[in-house]
């Protein structure tokens, strides 16, 4: 389904300017002409932060900075241990960029917000739930009134993805499992959000990975599902089979083996083309695309 880019991986802790062990997982949007990663860097100290990643063209040429406000902030309780993961959607009716992350504190890892209009200067909303939760993203739009937020908490030690609803991002509620882990299935253990939701005709993409646990560890792979473009409680359709899992190289063998994990999409609706931006084995940053119509046709066919 996914034709991974030639030149993988696109970017590596040599490509930094300062020392990493692993750069992956990035948040992906297309601002002022050009492609933005947020990747999540970790630090020689087991530490996580953001770095910002800059293409003319979404594939090379990558220019890399860091960021003060990027860096996870002590002062801050929920950030104690670090920040990664980075979701990021655009709400147009606000004219700002949201960034859906984990932060690491003294009561596991919490789900956390901040936004910005320029990717030069960003503002903290703090934790918007309680630990422990991951794999976050706001919908860039709000429904009746109320924005919708994709995680995955941990119940009983179940690994589900939920759905919630809020007035102001701070009080959230109308909380349901939207996606089940499927018992004996390749995504039988875990179940989490991989890119935001992308909206299409047919309804909200939703890329996400699933992990089994086998006897050499977690395999992750990647599927998809639709919901409900009113309605994204409703889930249409969703892949029987994944769509990307881990064959190459640098997807086996890294500081975690066997893991394709997807954070950030750009989509180019001219020419039907969607550009799938993921960290491979937790060490580096992979990229890999699919015709937006042909993905939509698997799965409306499935």
């Amino acid at each position: 389904m996914f034709k991974r880019y030639e030149k993988n991986p696109i970017i590596s802790p040599k490509d930094l300017p300062y020392k990493a062990s692993g750069v992956f997982n990035p948040g992906a949007v297309r601002f002022d002409g050009k492609v933005i990663l947020l990747p999540r860097v970790e630090d020689l100290k087991g530490f996580s932060h953001f770095c910002i990643a800059k293409s003319e063209n979404g594939y090379d040429n990558w220019e890399i900075t860091r960021n003060k406000a990027l860096e996870y902030n002590s002062e801050f309780d929920e950030e104690r241990w670090g920040i990664e993961d980075p979701r990021v959607v655009y709400m147009e009716d606000e004219k700002k960029y949201f960034i859906s992350y984990v932060s690491f504190s003294k009561g596991g890892p919490v789900v956390s917000l901040m936004s910005t209009e320029d990717f030069s200067r960003f503002k903290r909303h703090g934790a918007i739930l309680p630990p422990e939760d991951k794999d976050a993203s706001l919908f860039p739009e709000r429904f009746n009134g109320l924005y919708a937020l994709i995680h995955r908490p941990i119940v009983r030690g179940e690994a589900h993805i939920w759905i919630s609803f809020s007035p102001d991002l701070r009080y959230w509620g109308d909380s349901r499992v939207l996606i089940h882990t499927r018992p004996g299935w390749w995504d039988s253990h875990h179940v989490g959000l991989g890119t935001p939701p992308i909206k299409t005709e047919e309804g909200w993409l939703i890329i996400y990975h699933g992990a089994r646990i086998t006897a050499s560890g977690a395999l992750y792979r990647v599927g998809a599902a639709l919901l409900d473009l009113e309605d994204p409680r409703i889930v249409r359709k969703r892949s029987d089979e994944w769509i990307l899992g881990p064959e190459k190289q640098y997807e086996m063998v890294g500081i975690s083996d066997a893991v394709v994990f997807p954070t950030g999409a750009v989509f180019d609706k001219e020419n039907d083309k969607l550009l799938l931006y993921y960290g491979a084995t937790d060490y580096s940053v992979c990229l890999a695309e699919t015709k937006m119509s042909e993905l939509l046709e698997y799965l409306l066919k499935g």
